[in-house]
């Protein structure tokens, strides 16, 4: 006794399926190329960017020059592994971390100097950084720097042995 398969329906269907899919906004933010919008990292000069490296000599300096950490990504994350000092402030991707961002930097003097991060996704994939260096440059802060995370915190800090602290 032979079976056999046809094959014919069983590839349109998949074709078929993979094709509606292909058309969601999930799957299309997810394969699609990075396009400039607001929300993304590429708005963000290369002036305000800081590299790991360099924010680690910073912290480390002596004196009273200490920027303000601020993670703008996940509390799970943030939960996780943080650099130490940092205060999660929000996801810089909704509404109410933006609220949560704005209200810790409110009283603050427009020329402190403030460190943002993430670290939740590669750097040209964040939906976090952009929406809340845009925020901090509304509101008139002109000494916000980025860290350059270029794929995650994990990689990007935690791994090459850069201080990190859990909890919170």
């Amino acid at each position: 006794m032979t079976i056999r398969f046809n094959w014919f329906p069983a590839a349109s269907a998949a074709f078929v399926a993979f094709a509606l899919l292909a058309t969601t906004p999930q799957m299309h933010a997810q394969y699609a190329y990075p396009t400039v919008t607001p929300a993304s990292t590429q708005t963000i000069p290369q002036a305000n960017v800081i590299m790991p490296e360099a924010l680690r000599h910073l912290l480390q300096a002596p004196g009273a020059g200490k920027p303000m950490l601020l993670q703008v990504g996940s509390h799970i994350l943030y939960a996780e592994g943080h650099i130490p000092g940092s205060e999660y402030v929000g996801p810089g991707s909704q509404a109410a971390g933006l609220q949560l961002l704005q209200g810790r930097v409110s009283s603050l003097g427009r020329k402190k100097l403030i460190v943002l991060y993430c670290g939740c996704c590669p750097w040209n994939r964040c939906p976090n950084l952009g929406p809340a260096f845009a925020k901090l440059h509304e509101m008139g802060f002109t000494n916000v720097k980025v860290l350059y995370l270029a794929d995650n915190f994990g990689a990007d800090w935690a791994d090459k042995g850069y201080p990190v602290e859990r909890g919170r």
